[in-house]
């Protein structure tokens, strides 16, 4: 499957996915995997979760077919004895996560410019900078599930540090503020997700939106570009 480098993309962890399965569901237990695996993949989340004994999962009658080559008892109802947030490892209500994030959404600049104190940035104008700095202009925007809403008021992580998005969020695009640092082009930007500082980052987006977490994980996982990695 080819990947266009102009989207962002969603990076999913077989070894997190593995740990958190071992570590949260009981032999002979019932995992739920409707929503496409809340935007995790069915087929291939049933893969791997079959690899490591889990033999009953609930998934959507759509999804029964690829489902079922992972060889394992498929139901399309029932009560799942393990919360899909915790298994998954998308933050909860308080904002935390006992097991690392399958799901990663990572970005990447595409250039970075020069914004002087006083200059504005993207559409309708809503960030001016107050002072002299630099900002780049990133992958991923409303069409793959970064809410307008964030624009002005999340973070993402460059590097080891955690910079915020300013301006209106695009179709596909946004503008992190590197706060006198600088990137270079093609470099990683973590919407949220990964072991970094932007590990939880779905619990700050799910304040500011009132959606959440695992809403938005769905949705930009089924819109998005998805990935296994080890």
């Amino acid at each position: 499957m080819g990947f266009s480098s102009a989207l962002p993309r969603v990076l999913l962890s077989r070894g997190a996915l593995e740990r958190s399965a071992q570590a949260l569901v009981a032999p002979g237990s019932l995992v739920d995997l409707r929503h496409d695996a809340f935007g995790h993949g069915a087929a291939e989340t049933a893969r791997i979760l079959a690899g490591v004994g889990i033999t009953d999962v609930i998934v959507d009658a759509d999804a029964v077919d690829e489902s079922a080559a992972s060889g394992m008892r498929i139901h399309l109802s029932g009560t799942a004895d393990v919360d899909p947030s915790a298994l998954f490892g998308i933050p909860d209500a308080s904002g935390a996560s006992a097991v690392d994030p399958v799901m990663r959404l990572q970005g990447r600049v595409l250039s970075t410019k020069p914004l002087r104190a006083g200059e504005a940035v993207s559409y309708g104008y809503t960030h001016r900078a107050t002072e002299d700095t630099r900002v780049a202009l990133v992958t991923g925007g409303y069409a793959q599930g970064i809410l307008r809403a964030l624009g002005n008021r999340v973070r993402v992580q460059v590097g080891d540090a955690m910079l915020p998005v300013v301006g209106r969020i695009a179709m596909d695009v946004c503008v992190v503020d590197l706060e006198g640092g600088d990137a270079e082009d093609g470099a990683p930007v973590t919407y949220f997700g990964g072991t970094g500082g932007a590990r939880e980052a779905l619990a700050r987006w799910s304040d500011v939106s009132g959606l959440s977490a695992m809403e938005m994980a769905v949705v930009i996982g089924r819109h998005g570009q998805r990935e296994w990695i080890a």
